[in-house]
């Protein structure tokens, strides 16, 4: 009977401990906001308008003659 006592009180024992959680705490971790990058500034129009002025001109290729015009 001792022995029946004995392995309950063991078994309830860990059954408990285990069932209580960490001993440590462990703190929550924070989460980083990142702010979005803006386009702004004095020069960041200036990349794409070169970019649409390149692809103008290599697009209206071609060589036209050139007639004078004479005043009337």
């Amino acid at each position: 009977m001792k022995t029946l006592i004995t392995s309950m009180a063991i078994i309830i024992a860990t059954a408990t401990a285990t069932l209580a959680g960490n001993l440590a705490y462990v703190a929550p971790e924070v989460t980083m906001i990142e702010e979005p990058t803006t386009m702004g500034g004095s020069g960041s129009w200036l990349i794409p308008l070169v970019i649409i002025a390149v692809l103008i001109l290599a697009l209206t290729g071609g060589e036209e003659e050139v007639t004078e015009v004479t005043a009337l």
